[in-house]
């Protein structure tokens, strides 16, 4: 103790000792290395301590291929990813670990499980890691698939599902359906005899059904040109989600956008949210809404809930469009 306290009095008067009788036996060198060693020590100790005293560890993750470090399986992964991953579940088991540079994936192979998963304890799994275009895509998940488990996803689900999906919901806009069918079968009976593209057909139609029950839009007359434009973005903005982000893998990456993904879908939001914005500018301070005796499409229906003013019965603008989207 003593030969401690002469370092530290070394230390204070620059490496001599107080009684000025020439250089100190510690210099200040050792002196911080005698300090720096006391310190690494006890915090050795004190981890062993803390490691001792509380022995919860996490739960150990499911079996899995073995992986390389920082890159996990990247390499392994074959073209048909659904073949590579039922060969392992046949090695490993039902439920198998992936990890995907810095990400860590369970996937499950069994219906039992995925029932318990999905179902029976849906409220623990329900949150999802949000990819990066998502994030951009949809106010930082302020849509239904994407927003994390809570309050405010709650209270969306239960609006959506009593307001707008419930029976009465669905019979509003029965008209737009039955215009948009109608409209259908017309072109297509105008067409006998001649060679018709069934699929793009159908396509064409479940998009006009689609449009008409959002905003009573429809793809038919001035506003053809405007809903093909919407097909090619919402098809690209689709592809967009689904394909493979570095971004998402490494996180760490994610400001650099490599892939250019969150660029394109920015790109797209903006056109998607000035669309929208019009749209709900005509409704509110013009009504311009569709002329429909009883029939009332989902912006609607949407509108009337924003306007509600109650906090626990009503939505804002920004979840409305990202609804639509």
């Amino acid at each position: 103790m003593s030969n401690f306290y002469v370092k530290v009095v070394v230390l204070a008067s620059n490496g001599r000792l107080p009684g000025g009788d020439g250089l100190a036996a510690f210099t200040i060198t050792e002196v911080a290395v005698t300090l720096t060693v006391a310190m690494l020590v006890i915090i050795y100790f004190s981890r062993l301590v803390k490691n001792f005293i509380i022995k919860t560890k996490p739960p150990p993750l499911p079996p899995g291929p073995p992986g390389l470090p920082i890159l996990g399986h990247l390499l392994f992964i074959k073209p048909d990813f659904l073949q590579y991953v039922t060969k392992q579940s046949k090695i490993h088991g039902p439920i198998i670990k992936l990890q995907l540079g810095r990400k860590v994936y369970v996937i499950i192979s069994s219906p039992s499980i995925a029932k318990q998963i999905l179902k029976d304890h849906d409220a623990i799994f329900a949150n999802r890691d949000v990819p990066a275009a998502a994030v951009t895509g949809t106010y930082a998940g302020l849509d239904i698939l994407w927003r994390p488990n809570g309050p405010g996803l709650h209270k969306l689900r239960k609006l959506v599902v009593r307001e707008i999906m419930s029976k009465e919901g669905l019979d509003a806009c029965y008209e737009f359906r039955r215009r948009e069918i109608r409209h259908t079968v017309k072109n297509i009976l105008g067409k006998i005899g001649l060679p018709i593209n069934l699929s793009e057909q159908i396509f064409l139609t479940m998009l006009s059904v689609t449009i008409s029950m959002l905003w009573g839009g429809s793809l038919n007359g001035e506003e053809a040109k405007l809903g093909l434009e919407l097909k090619d973005r919402v098809e690209e903005f689709v592809g967009l989600f689904g394909e493979p982000n570095v971004s998402d893998i490494f996180p760490v990456l994610k400001p650099l956008d490599l892939q250019g993904i969150e660029s394109k879908t920015k790109k797209h939001m903006s056109w998607f949210y000035g669309f929208f914005e019009s749209v709900i500018e005509q409704r509110t301070t013009l009504g311009e809404g569709p002329k429909m005796a009883g029939s009332k499409d989902f912006l609607q229906q949407l509108l009337e809930l924003n306007q509600r003013g109650d906090a626990k019965t009503s939505i804002s603008i920004k979840e409305i469009k990202a609804l639509l989207l």
